[in-house]
């Protein structure tokens, strides 16, 4: 399997990654999220569930100590040519192993980044760290230092998250021709899923969500499922994924003749969509974003109704979540660069009514104005019934 992207591509990661550790004035990262991993090296494994860290010093020398199982993976799917296996025994501490390596690689006594904020590190390795390395080294929080660096896309990934945009739309357009009444959500998930396998993306970081009726108000995954009724609602969240790069969308389809609140809700997201599209420029916050989306909703009488985020970056992501840094939320101070790729989602729930509505999608940023990345339509999608 080839390489996801130019070997010169990881060369210009790690130089930036690099110039960032010299000035937080780093003598190593200990890479513990696996999105780091992957976007440094190219490593793509779901081994992360165990103990495996990434060291990367100051001179661009890169060690992995994984389990045997992802031994081969690494060598497959990466650029790391040094690879230390720990061993799977009763009683093991990986850690000891990392300090036995971090100390034949002349790192006693120097200062070491950790990404502590990963689903890479349980509390378990925390304690471990805590109790065998604190002495060893200087340990420093620097959970969102290749974070911020992936924010940012190149060319190279870019090319990749279009891709994942076309395969977006041909997910829902799959699937919106099986909404109708007596469908099985179960056929609809799988018309979803099967448009992207088809064109050769990948498995999301997370469940796509789907829910009608009364679960239509949800927005997480959750097992069973309905048969649609005359009347009914359809909320929808997913996304394309190309090598693990993913581009999000949310629509609340209606069955039969929608409510008068499932338009005025409708109307709500629509302009909040809309005073997004103009907040989200370079020099702007993330809480500009979530602000100028809740005034638009909350001008239409709705702020009962809305989340408390709006939205959040996309890029890489691995389960059992496609969320990324950094997210909109009230006074979030994150700056909008150019080259993000963002997912703005406006969710608006109806406990009282019962009524749902969604209308979310993903954006490059741009010198200017974001440019929407689908080409699915914004009107309130409805299926006569």
């Amino acid at each position: 399997m080839s390489l996801a992207f130019s070997r010169a591509e990881y060369a210009a990661r790690l130089d930036r990654l690099v110039v960032r550790m010299a000035e937080e004035d780093l003598d190593a990262m200990l890479l513990f999220a696996q999105e780091s991993m992957y976007w440094l090296t190219g490593y793509d494994t779901f081994g992360f569930c165990f103990f495996q860290s990434m060291v990367v010093t100051r001179d661009r020398d890169i060690v992995l100590l994984t389990r045997s199982a992802d031994l081969r993976q690494a060598q497959i799917t990466s650029i790391v040519e040094d690879i230390r296996v720990w061993e799977d025994r009763d009683g093991a501490s990986p850690v000891l192993q990392l300090r036995d390596l971090l100390e034949g690689m002349g790192l006693k006594g120097t200062r070491l980044g950790v990404e502590y904020d990963t689903h890479g590190m349980t509390g378990r390795i925390a304690l471990d760290m805590a109790a065998h390395l604190s002495a060893f080294a200087s340990l420093h929080d620097h959970s969102r230092l290749v974070e911020r660096l992936r924010a940012v896309k190149s060319p190279a990934e870019i090319a990749l998250v279009r891709k994942a945009a076309a395969l977006t739309d041909a997910a829902y357009e799959a699937a919106l021709p099986l909404v109708e009444p007596g469908a099985r959500e179960g056929e609809i998930l799988a018309a979803m899923q099967g448009a992207v396998f088809a064109g050769d993306g990948d498995y999301p970081g997370n469940e796509f969500i789907i829910g009608s009726g009364r679960e239509a108000l949800l927005c997480r995954y959750q097992t069973g499922r309905r048969v649609l009724g005359e009347n009914d609602q359809l909320t929808l969240e997913w996304a394309g994924a190309v090598r693990r790069y993913h581009v999000a969308a949310m629509r609340t389809v209606i069955v039969g003749k929608p409510a008068p609140r499932h338009v005025a809700l409708h109307a709500a997201a629509r302009d909040a969509l809309e005073a997004v599209e103009e907040t989200l420029v370079p020099g702007r916050t993330f809480g500009d974003v979530f602000a100028a989306h809740a005034a638009a909703v909350d001008a239409r009488g709705e702020s009962a109704h809305r989340l408390n985020a709006c939205g959040y970056s996309l890029g890489a992501r691995f389960a059992p979540s496609w969320m990324d840094w950094p997210m909109a939320y009230r006074d979030n101070p994150a700056v909008i660069e150019p080259d993000m790729v963002i997912f703005m989602h406006m969710i608006l729930m109806d406990s009282d009514s019962g009524a749902a509505m969604s209308l979310g999608q993903t954006y490059l940023t741009t010198q200017g104005a974001p440019e929407c990345l689908s080409k699915l339509p914004l009107d309130l999608p409805v299926k006569a019934g």
